[in-house]
């Protein structure tokens, strides 16, 4: 029913069956993980009225196993992308793996996917960390560095009355590298990679 996939290695798609409701699939190395990838193999659907939360599990310094919620997955959102990479030092939550002796291995971390009622799904709060920046991170870096130059050139901004004479430097008014900024921000939008042309 589910497959996880993380990038540079092969897609598991037979979770472990742990209870009824349960599947865990294990992360060997998951120092080494940025993000994993938790869809629905198109093979069964959910029962109506119910989706999959999905839960990150790792071990934490003195080996007890640390449960975080990532998100969902449901017949309406079959695949969903979370970033691990934050998460290994943060607190654990609330989880319906508790009362499972799964066993841990310091470098394995675990997925686990919860086959729970809608409702519920909608009433938890994932980690704020774990979602994924539907911006990439060229685009990103772009616009901050756009926000830096900005900011950076309107702290030299003086007024002509403020104006000292000065032959050898050239002045642009700051009306004209905001426009600049403004086209900039504005082509990124529409296109990321419009400078490549």
């Amino acid at each position: 029913m589910f497959g996880c996939l993380v990038a540079g290695r092969l897609v598991q798609a037979a979770p472990q069956q742990v209870a009824e409701d349960k599947f865990v699939f294990d992360l060997p190395d998951y120092e080494n993980i940025n993000h994993v990838v938790v869809f629905m193999l198109g093979t069964i659907p959910f029962p109506d009225g119910m989706g999959g939360s999905v839960y990150f599990c790792y071990p934490d310094q003195s080996g007890m196993a640390v449960w975080q919620l990532l998100g969902f997955v449901t017949n309406e959102k079959p695949s969903a992308i979370f970033k691990i990479s934050g998460l290994k030092s943060g607190k654990g939550s609330q989880h319906p793996f508790g009362a499972m002796n799964l066993p841990q291995t310091p470098t394995v971390a675990q997925i686990g996917i919860s086959v729970e009622l809608l409702e519920n799904l909608a009433q938890q709060t994932p980690v704020a960390s774990a979602a994924v920046s539907s911006v990439d991170s060229f685009t990103e870096f772009t616009q901050k560095m756009l926000d830096n130059f900005y900011n950076f050139a309107s702290s030299f901004a003086v007024t002509q009355a403020q104006m000292t004479p000065n032959p050898s430097e050239a002045f642009i008014p700051a009306s004209v590298v905001l426009k600049w900024y403004e086209n900039f921000q504005r082509r990124l939008t529409q296109n990321p990679l419009f400078w490549k042309t």
